[in-house]
C-alpha cells in the first residue's frame, strides 16, 4: 500500500469512527469511547498528571454531561497508528518535546483524518511545543481563541474565557487553536494549568472552586468536540 492510499484509508477510518460516535445513542455507546494521553519523546514529562487528572475529568464529564466515556484513560505513543481509535487525545508536561518524522506524519494523518489533540502546558512546555506544532503543520498558525468562542459555552458558561488555575508568571491564560476547514483539530491551553486542576485534591491542594473551574472547562472542551460544534464556524 503506498503512502497516499494509506493516508486515505486512515482518514476514512477516523471519519467513520467519529460519525458513529456522534450518531449512536448514549445508551448504545455503553461507555466504550476512550480518551487517551499522549506519550512523546524529548525528555518532557508526558506522565506529569498520569494518575488522577484525566480519570477525574472523565468521571466528572460522565456525571455532569452524561458522556459515557470509558472510565480508564489509554496511553498512546505519538507514532502509534492505533491513535485513530481515540477521538480525543490529551497532551501535557513541563519540558522538551520532540516528534520524529514518523511521529509527525502519524499525528498529521490522525488530526487531518478527524482526530483532536488537546495540549495543556503544565508550565515550561511552551517554547518546545510551538516548534513542534510548526513542524507538524508548517502552513498553519496557532490562532488565539477569543473569550466569546463557543468552547466557553459548550455546556458551562465562562464569560471571561479560559480560567486561571495555577499562577506561574503572572500571565493571563490563553487558548490557541489550529483549524482545518473550519474544524478545530488542536487546542493549546497556555498559562492555565487545567490538567493540574483536574487532579485529586491531595496533589496540589487547590481550592474546591479552582478544581471545579478546571473540571468544568475540561468538560466544555469535550462537549465542544464531541457535539460537532467545531464544524459550525471558526476559521477556515
Amino acid at each position: 500500500m503506498n503512502r497516499s492510499t494509506s493516508r486515505s484509508t486512515l482518514a476514512l477510518s477516523s471519519f467513520i469512527a467519529l460519525v458513529l460516535f456522534a450518531v449512536l445513542p448514549a445508551r448504545a455507546q455503553q461507555a466504550q469511547t476512550q480518551i487517551a494521553l499522549l506519550k512523546y519523546n524529548g525528555g518532557g514529562d508526558w506522565y506529569a498528571n498520569l494518575e488522577t487528572s484525566l480519570p477525574n475529568l472523565i468521571e466528572f464529564s460522565n456525571k455532569e454531561l452524561e458522556m459515557n466515556l470509558a472510565e480508564e484513560q489509554v496511553v498512546v505513543e505519538a507514532g502509534n497508528p492505533e491513535i485513530i481509535q481515540y477521538p480525543f487525545v490529551h497532551m501535557t508536561g513541563h519540558g522538551n518535546v520532540i516528534f520524529s518524522p514518523t511521529e509527525l506524519e502519524n499525528l498529521s494523518n490522525y488530526l487531518m483524518g478527524g482526530g483532536f489533540l488537546h495540549i495543556d502546558d503544565n508550565y515550561g512546555m511552551d517554547p518546545y511545543i510551538r516548534v513542534q506544532l510548526a513542524r507538524l503543520f508548517p502552513n498553519k498558525e496557532l490562532i488565539e481563541i477569543p473569550d466569546d468562542h463557543a468552547i466557553y459555552n459548550a455546556h458551562f458558561k465562562f464569560d471571561g474565557g479560559l480560567p486561571k488555575i495555577h499562577e506561574h508568571d503572572e500571565k493571563a491564560p490563553k487558548a490557541y487553536a489550529l483549524f482545518e476547514r473550519g474544524r478545530m483539530i488542536c487546542l493549546y491551553t497556555y498559562e492555565s494549568d487545567l490538567g493540574d486542576g483536574w487532579e485529586d485534591l491531595s496533589v496540589h491542594k487547590d481550592s474546591p472552586e479552582k478544581r471545579n473551574e478546571a473540571l468544568k472547562m475540561g468538560a466544555n472542551i469535550l462537549a465542544y468536540i464531541f457535539s460537532g460544534q467545531e464544524n459550525s464556524s471558526d476559521v477556515k
